[in-house]
């Protein structure tokens, strides 16, 4: 049985399809393996979204050719999609796939050269199917691929194709599907998820098709993406507020607080539009956890436009920001704009704007203090006794309890916090004290 390990950059999209390529290996016989072991086949599912992170697909490749000489690299995703050329100038790569061709990736294994699609030129979604996940409680579903957006610092269109969506029967199927497999939560995810059934032969929204899933009730806990702040439609923002199954968590791109500087990155949306969406989310649904995106540092950004963001940050009701250093990204319109500034500034940027969303976390967490949160329980430690498991609104929690919880939902009390190290990366919370 030969071995395949792969190594995954970026985003949920990629984590989700690495899962489901590895599913489907499995399928076909093969042993999947961690990355750090020997393994007869390495895939690495890069992403492209900076230089630096083209810079560190380069790295995992040879990396793997270290551990071991003889398998065969292979080189998906977004950087092997917008860049093939670069990778197969690499002696340790043998085969470079597209982001298409992950559909069929079992297949593609043992071939040689190159194997990438004018990803622009598909105009149909084939997601890939999963049925299972390291979490076993938490389901990713992928709905829609690409974007039609073309912000000037983003390359996704470019290694994404455009926006297309998976139908609403085919959606429902899948959750069907994994709710059969014991999910009690099911995250929908996509690219630019807004966009989702604009380009359906009979064209549908985003919240027709969450409408659609609630009705049906086929799960406990449906969770909804990253959607842009002027594709978030009342109708949806209603539905999340009366239904009973949908989590009151939102994620929105926010990118700049400044007017000028969202202008240059070609955000179809004002800072005073934002403000206002946030407001109408917090009035709505005043136990929502909101999280926002922003860059720091976007060329040309002056320090009054800075200052800007700061304010605005500071003003809203946001739960988290998640800041991304601007780095340049070639093939993109920012890449060639005047004012790129040196990578002290923008760093000292980052490191202010995450300095605030500290101060937004705890102060979001402390209002939940004393209060009962509906908590998934995702993991039991049995060295430590203690349960894992992440509330509606997004509170992770750890409290004492049995491996017979795994996968029940609970209700806890959420007492203060032991430790506080809040960080801002990903979904690493701190650890809360609850008891039943």
């Amino acid at each position: 049985m030969k071995r395949v390990a792969i190594s995954t950059l970026g985003c949920k999209t990629n984590q989700f399809e690495s899962a489901a390529m590895a599913e489907q290996l499995e399928t076909a016989g093969y042993l999947m393996v961690h990355f750090n072991e020997p393994s007869d086949i390495y895939i690495i599912n890069s992403c492209t979204v900076t230089a630096r992170t083209d810079a560190e697909t380069r790295r995992l490749i040879r990396r793997a050719r270290r551990l071991n000489p003889d398998s065969r690299i292979i080189a998906t995703g977004c950087y092997a999609q917008v860049a093939p050329c670069e990778l197969e100038k690499m002696p340790e790569i043998d085969c470079v796939i597209g982001n298409q061709e992950k559909l069929s990736i079992s297949s593609l294994l043992e071939s040689a050269g190159r194997s990438v699609a004018d990803i622009s030129q598909i105009v149909n979604a084939e997601p890939l199917k999963l049925t299972s996940f390291a979490e076993h409680t938490r389901a990713f579903l992928q709905i829609q691929n690409g974007c039609n957006s073309f912000c000037s610092y983003c390359i996704v269109p470019y290694a994404r194709g455009r926006s297309r969506s998976v139908t609403a029967d085919e959606t429902l199927q899948g959750i069907r599907d994994l709710a059969a497999h014991g999910f009690k939560e099911v995250v929908l995810t996509g690219i630019h998820l807004g966009a989702y059934g604009h380009d359906l032969p009979s064209p549908t929204t985003l919240s027709t098709l969450v409408r659609l899933i609630d009705a049906e009730r086929i799960v406990p806990r449906l969770r909804i993406g990253s959607v842009e702040p002027n594709e978030l439609s009342e109708e949806l923002l209603n539905l999340m507020t009366t239904s009973e199954n949908i989590c009151h968590h939102l994620h929105l791109p926010m990118q700049s607080g400044s007017d000028s500087v969202l202008n240059r990155m070609g955000r179809a949306y004002s800072s005073g539009f934002f403000r206002d969406l946030v407001a109408q989310i917090s009035a709505a649904m005043p136990d929502a956890f909101i999280g926002a995106d922003l860059i720091a540092g976007f060329p040309g950004e002056s320090d009054t436009e800075f200052e800007e963001t700061v304010k605005l940050c500071e003003e809203l009701s946001l739960s988290d920001l998640h800041v991304f250093p601007y780095s340049s990204r070639p093939g993109t319109r920012a890449a060639s704009m005047p004012g790129h500034l040196p990578d002290r500034i923008v760093t000292e940027r980052a490191a202010r704007l995450r300095s605030v969303a500290t101060r937004k976390k705890a102060a979001f967490l402390k209002r939940f203090e004393g209060t009962e949160l509906q908590v998934l329980v995702q993991g039991f430690n049995e060295k430590t006794g203690i349960c894992r498991g992440l509330s509606r609104n997004y509170i992770s929690v750890s409290f004492p309890g049995t491996q017979a919880l795994v996968n029940e939902e609970v209700s806890l009390l959420r007492q203060k916090v032991i430790n506080d190290p809040f960080r801002n990366s990903g979904e690493n919370y701190p650890r809360e004290a609850v008891q039943s």
